[in-house]
């Protein structure tokens, strides 16, 4: 019996890389890690890797985390999948420790550093906390809203809504 393979030959989308990427964060390192981390260097082959900030990116995603981190990624990736709300204690630049409630929306790599991206209730806003950052995650019991990860991915550009003549006098108006 011969099996046929079809082969698409589309590129993986942002939000597929973003979704992959965040299944083999948790896994440690591992031999099933090891395979898929892998697979998935296999699937970046058909990029044009010419952008140093790409190439960083893709090499981060292809990287186990630290065994702390991965545990707390587990925990994130749990509450997307179950569109949960997290209490998230963190530590931001500058050294502040806030605890923060986060309707999860999705995860990213960016250059060497991994972020969760959802919406921060403190804030009431959308937010990017680095992996690294986060000190703690709580589950909670809490839904979240739902919400499509490709509206808040950075790389993903947004359609500008056209400004008609009369909205741009009415601004010189108001101004």
């Amino acid at each position: 019996m011969t099996t046929v393979v079809k082969h698409d030959t589309r590129p993986l989308t942002t939000a597929e890389i973003a979704a992959l990427a965040l299944s083999l964060a948790h896994l440690g390192a591992g031999p099933q890690a090891v395979t898929a981390r892998r697979g998935l260097q296999h699937a970046f082959e058909h990029l044009d890797l010419d952008d140093d900030v790409i190439a960083t990116t893709l090499t981060t995603l292809t990287e186990p985390l630290p065994v702390d981190v991965a545990s707390r990624a587990r925990l994130m990736a749990d509450a997307i999948t179950s569109r949960l709300m997290i209490r998230l204690h963190y530590r931001d630049a500058s050294g502040l420790v806030t605890s923060r409630d986060v309707e999860p929306v999705t995860c990213l790599v960016h250059r060497e550093y991994w972020y969760l991206v959802g919406v921060c209730k403190l804030r009431r806003a959308i937010r990017a906390f680095r992996f690294d950052r986060i000190i703690a995650v709580e589950p909670t019991l809490t839904p979240s809203r739902p919400h499509l990860a490709d509206r808040f991915l950075p790389f993903q550009r947004r359609k500008r809504r056209a400004v008609t003549a009369a909205e741009t006098g009415q601004r010189r108006l108001t101004a």
